[in-house]
Formats: structure tokens, sequence, C-alpha cells
């Protein structure tokens, strides 16, 4: 596609109103390069989209906008003014806010001193801080954008959803210009985003210029003004929304038409031949979350579990997996009992399980492609205490070329990787153990609409050659289009079991809303 520029009507294109203006920014590591020659102009008020497959070029290109990487060429003009940041406080001192995918709190510190953390506390008369002050000031950032969160928590007892509204309310304790959002609402409940989507809207009307990337076209037709689109590192278009849709956007991302993407799969339920299933699981509960949970899932079968946040679904799979304790129940792999006390048991057992989070629970980012393939394996190719490389390398090859993982090198650190082609690590990690059934939590969370499709093709594959498979997802289009049956969670409970061809996303939400018919 010839690549086109066009700003957006409701904007003068005079420089008065840009905020902040990249232009011809190129960027490599490693010999690799991920940005070539890019664009983009930030105007004041308005919400701009930035688009592209993971891998684009998208969260490079905003890491040099917040001062985390600096550009090898290009130049950034913000307030007018050229601007080489050293660090990432010193934009954000100048006012560049960023809500980063991947979730960057501190742990063991309290909800209130992560939300103010990189400005000035406030301070009693003794010159000591006012812990008061700090936690009544994040309150009132938490109750702004809807959350009744205690500041006094700690944010190790938080769920995911719950510290993306703490990520949210730190980006909002400085008097941003620019507010970079990077997939903010891959957590969030449909009640959470409706409101970030108002705050949103105060914050066009205040003057502030907010980037948005997310791959739900959905919220980019819904809030945003103009987008931007990167393919491979370079800039193909800049466009007002109006002037696009849904259709033309993925073509552009991707080079391929919509419809060579969303490709239904045949239901799996014809392949199960063995009465017997894989994992049965009876009367299960862990004491917190999962409460009195039965399901049964065979040989070929995909069965999703859908529900709200907090309904149970990750604690469930958890449960099964060792991750936490099982104070009554029972399950059962292949008809016979099993004891599950750790992911240990699990593994021993044919379990293999694919976390929510994988930067947090599942990827050692400092460590090579080939090692995070590898590492749930690493024993069996030992020789006289030594490991052996070769075997290593020929296994970690062969998992690359199966799953298709786009690396320079099988030695490459996973951390430069895409998303979506670290999920498929984390997935071949856990297909070396050959497992009898897969646990999948959030499969496709924060990962581009390419890379989602060629992650459905492989679990349709694991389906088709024999795998039990439960997969969790917070996207309805997902789940049925995927499952053979679905399983739809409320405060713990399973509420409904729907087999796929009678499921519709209105009768999924009224049994995850607690409905009963």
């Amino acid at each position: 596609m010839e690549a086109i520029r066009t700003e957006s009507k409701q904007n003068p294109t005079s420089k008065s109103t840009i905020v902040l203006s990249m232009q011809g920014i190129s960027k490599s590591f490693s010999g690799v390069t991920v940005l070539n020659n890019v664009n983009i102009d930030l105007y004041k008020g308005e919400v701009h989209a930035l688009m592209g497959e993971n891998g684009a070029g998208k969260s490079t290109l905003m890491k040099i906008m917040a001062g985390i990487h600096r550009p090898d060429t290009g130049s950034i003009v913000y307030r007018e003014r050229n601007t080489a940041w050293h660090n990432a406080m010193e934009a954000r001192e100048h006012g560049i806010s960023v809500i980063h995918q991947e979730l960057n709190l501190s742990p063991n510190i309290t909800i209130g001193e992560n939300v103010l953390m990189g400005t000035r506390f406030p301070r009693n008369k003794f010159g000591m801080v006012d812990w008061k002050q700090v936690h009544q000031r994040a309150r009132t950032l938490l109750q702004s954008i809807g959350s009744e969160l205690d500041p006094r928590a700690y944010v190790s007892t938080l769920s995911v959803a719950q510290q993306q509204m703490v990520e949210i309310a730190r980006a909002l304790s400085i008097e941003a210009e620019v507010l970079v959002m990077d997939e903010p609402t891959a957590s969030l409940t449909h009640k959470e985003i409706e409101k970030l989507f108002i705050i949103i809207n105060e914050l066009k009307q205040k003057g502030v210029a907010i980037v948005y990337i997310s791959h739900r076209m959905d919220e980019i037709f819904r809030i945003s003004d103009r987008c931007t689109i990167l393919r491979d590192g370079q800039w193909i278009a800049s466009v007002p929304i109006t002037e696009t849709n849904p259709d033309h956007l993925v073509k552009t991302m991707v080079g391929r038409e919509l419809n060579e993407l969303f490709q239904k799969p045949p239901s799996h339920t014809s392949w199960i031949s063995n009465k017997t299933p894989v994992l049965d699981v009876k009367g299960l509960c862990d004491n917190r979350q999962v409460k009195d949970i039965s399901l049964e899932v065979y040989s070929g079968e995909i069965v999703g579990i859908s529900g709200l946040v907090g309904a149970g679904r990750t604690e469930l799979v958890r449960a099964i997996f060792g991750l936490s304790t099982i104070t009554a129940g029972e399950i059962k792999i292949d008809g016979k009992p099993v004891v599950i006390q750790s992911p240990e048991n699990a593994m021993r057992h044919g379990i293999a399980h694919v976390p929510e989070s994988r930067k947090e629970q599942g990827l050692f980012l400092n460590m090579s492609v080939k090692e995070n393939i590898m590492m749930a394996e690493m024993f069996r190719y030992r020789k006289a205490s030594l490991l052996d490389w070769n075997q290593i390398n020929h296994e970690a090859d062969n998992y690359i070329r199966e799953l298709g993982i786009k690396t320079a090198s099988k030695e490459l650190k996973v951390v430069s990787l895409s998303g979506g082609n670290q999920q498929k690590v984390l997935l071949a990690r856990w297909l070396s153990i050959k497992p009898k059934v897969l646990l999948l939590d959030e499969p496709t969370r924060g990962v581009d609409i390419g890379a989602k499709t060629e992650i459905h093709k492989v679990i349709h594959k694991l389906a088709k050659n024999g795998l039990a498979v439960i997969m969790i997802s917070s996207e309805l289009p997902e789940i049925l289009a995927l499952s053979d049956r679905i399983l739809v969670m409320h405060e713990g409970k399973i509420r409904a079991n729907l087999q796929r061809e009678g499921a519709t996303q209105e009768k999924i939400m009224y049994y995850a809303t607690g409905e009963i018919k």
C-alpha cells in the first residue's frame, strides 16, 4: 500500500496545535532495525491511535517518546522545541506520562506509594513524609477513575485488573500534556472501561494529547480522532479515523484481507472418540474463590471458560495446576485419581499451564529464546552432569519452526521479542513436556490480530492432535470461535455449560452476570 499522510479535519494543521512531533525516527538493537524513518504528530486535545502488529515498532516508538530509549536518527519537537530526553524521569517531569502494557508496579509497597511514585511526596512541618496526605491524594486519584481500592493495601495483594487501575491512577498523578496508553483495557471490566473512556474525554477537553494503543477495533473507532499505522518498523499511513474502517485498517496493518484472518475452524468434538475424559474434576474448592467446581475435558476438545473479572476463572486453573491449595474435591487424569499439591505434581501427571501474565509469571526475560523454550525439560538433556547443548539446540529449533516463532536467533534474549512471539515461546515450553491437558489463561492478551490468528491456529492444531485444552478468555468472539463447549463462571461457580452451536455473546453475559434461567 502506498503510504499516505493526511491530517484530521478535527485539528488545524498549524504548528501551534502540535504538542509533540517525531520525524524520521530510526532505532536498531543488536544490528536489528526496529524502527525505520517513522513519523508521528500529536495534537492537543486528540486521541491518536497507534496501530500495528506486535513487532511493528509501536512500543519502541513510545519508549523513545518517553525517554526510555534514545533514537539513532530523527528528531523530537516538544512544545515547539527540539528535545532529547536523557531518561524517562526527565520526560515525565516535562509532562509525558505512560501507562505501559506490561504492568510496572512495585509489589512490596502500598498502592498509594505506587500511585504517587515519581512525584514530590507531601511533607509535614518536621520535613517527614506526610503519609496521611500521600494516601489521601492517591485515594482521590483512584476514586476519579471509579476505583475504591485502599491506598494503604500492598500492590502484591491485587489482581491484574486492579493493578491496571493503579497504573492508570499513577499516570494521572502528574499534569501530563502527553499521555500514552498501551493496551489500557486489556484486564478491565466493561464498567471500568466505560469509566476510563469518560476520563479520556475529560482529558481531551483539557487539551491533553493521548496516544492510544489497542488491538480492539471497537475501542479505536469509538474514542480515536486519528490513527497512525506501522508495519515492520516503518510508517505506513496517518489518517483521520472517520476516513477508514476496520477492514481497511487490518489490511493496512498486516498486508492481508480481514477474511483471510478470521476463519472459524470446525468444532473439535467430531474427533473425540475416548469416552473417558482426560481431565475430570469433581467438587473442587480452594476455600477462597473456587466453590464446588466440576468439569470434564476430553481428548481433542477445547473447553472455553468465560466470566467477568473476579469470577474465579484464573483461580480455577491455578488450583488444577497446583498453584493454590485444594481444600475439597477430586481430580482424575484418564480416569485415575491424582494428588496435585504443586506444579511439579501437575506436570508429572501431564498438565501444562500458560499463565495470564507472561512476563511476570512465565518468562525469564533476560534468558535466551532457546533457554526459555527448554526450561521445563532441561533435566532430560544432561549427560554426566553436563547439558547436551547440541540436543537442546535441535529441540529448540524444532519448536521455533513448528510454532512459527519470529526471532533473529534462538540465542536472542526473549525480552526483545514481540508479545505474540513471547507467547509462542511460553507455549513451546509447555508443549516440550508432552502434556495431556493444556490450561491457557488469556493466551492472546495484548497480542495483535495477526499473531492472535497464528496462536488460534496452534491451539486448533493441538486439539486436533488429541490435546485436551481449557482456555480462559475475556474476549467473547475468541471464546465463541475456538471453544467446543463454554463454561460460564460467576462468583466462583459454574453457572452454565453451553454447547458451541447454541452459544451467543448475549447468553454468555446473561450467565456471567449471575442470572439463572
